[in-house]
């Protein structure tokens, strides 16, 4: 046994600290951004991505948020035919746009190998899965790595700079990090493993850059001013769930309660998803999401607009004209006990 005592950070353990801007508008600050990725390929957008769960990570998000210049991580139920279906009504921009999502089973690496080669533009994969620590998940982004040499492969989740490394070299172009923060997922509480998402992230972008790799937090933003706290950490993408869901395009059943419309958003650990797509929860795991309803919210374009502007407005505060500058720009002030009480 062995305690770690140094000061480990959330998002709402810290603000950012004002500093002199030239700026006169949010309007002259640029969100976009351009990565040359360590396995090769260059990408330039808006680095938000939405989430690959099935009440989020949707065909009809991927449409919006293509206009917007963002990600969306496709949920990996999608059939092979519903991809391309799908694909043929869209425009050839749209394969800078989505991810194709994809566990680590010998089915998952089936149908990724047959989607890829009916679809052989779509350029990024994204290799998810709860605990990004075991041998066997390394091995499958080494063998990704081989199969698809010229694909962005996103991994995770991992939270820990050895583990980032590890990932990078065994082939992962980008790291995903997070586990436990997202608003429906009961990792921290079923198995008391998670890590403060503020500091995982300044660790592990720390790590990624070192070698010319990159990262994405994902989970534990509920308001614009957390997906400015992960950029200014160092975050290079940062991944949604949560703000994004309870929309026209996300998925999710409908009801009607006392009069008002609800949206069903789970996670994917969930009991929820698992009796949807797997049959049921296994009897040798727990699960580690849970199921909530949340107000429909109408158009998702609504609440792209609150985040990029947020960010936006964060630039502004710190002198940033670009959003590449921010982390740079950057200092972070701890929020006191009571403070964070009051406020968050």
């Amino acid at each position: 046994m062995h305690i770690e005592s140094d000061i480990k950070l959330g998002f709402k353990d810290v603000l950012f600290r004002p500093k002199r801007s030239t700026l006169k508008s949010r309007s002259e600050v640029d969100i976009r951004r351009t990565f040359t990725f360590r396995y090769g390929g260059e990408w330039t957008g808006v680095p938000v991505i939405a989430a690959n769960m099935d009440t989020v990570g949707t065909f009809q998000m991927a449409e919006e948020f293509a206009k917007h210049e963002m990600l969306v991580a496709v949920h990996k139920h999608y059939s092979i035919e519903q991809w391309q279906q799908w694909l043929a009504t869209q425009p050839e921009t749209i394969y800078d746009h989505v991810m194709v999502s994809t566990g680590t089973s010998n089915t998952d690496m089936e149908k990724l190998t047959a989607l890829i080669q009916a679809e052989p533009k779509l350029r990024f994969i994204c290799i998810d899965v709860a605990n990004g620590y075991q041998q066997a998940f390394v091995d499958f982004v080494r063998e990704a790595r081989g199969q698809f040499p010229n694909h962005v492969i996103v991994a995770g989740n991992v939270v820990t700079g050895e583990m980032v490394e590890e990932l990078i070299l065994s082939g992962a172009d980008i790291v995903k990090v997070g586990i436990g923060p997202g608003s429906v997922c009961t990792t921290r509480v079923k198995t008391g493993v998670g890590y403060p998402q503020l500091s995982a992230v300044i660790e592990s972008a720390d790590a990624a850059h070192g070698l010319g790799g990159q990262i994405v937090s994902d989970g534990g933003c509920s308001c614009a001013g957390d997906v400015s706290k992960a950029f200014g950490a160092g975050a290079d993408f940062v991944m949604i769930g949560g703000m994004f869901a309870g929309h026209d395009e996300s998925g999710g059943e409908r009801e009607e309660i006392n009069g008002k419309t609800m949206v069903k958003f789970y996670g994917m650990s969930s009991d929820t998803a698992m009796n949807k797509h797997n049959g049921g929860v296994a009897n040798y795991r727990a699960s580690e999401g849970k199921t909530v309803l949340l107000p429909y919210r109408g158009p998702v374009e609504n609440t792209i607009l609150d985040v990029l502007g947020g960010v936006r407005s964060t630039c502004t505060y710190v002198g940033a004209a670009k959003l590449k500058e921010l982390s740079k720009r950057t200092t972070f002030i701890r929020v006191q006990e009571q403070e964070n009480r009051i406020f968050g």
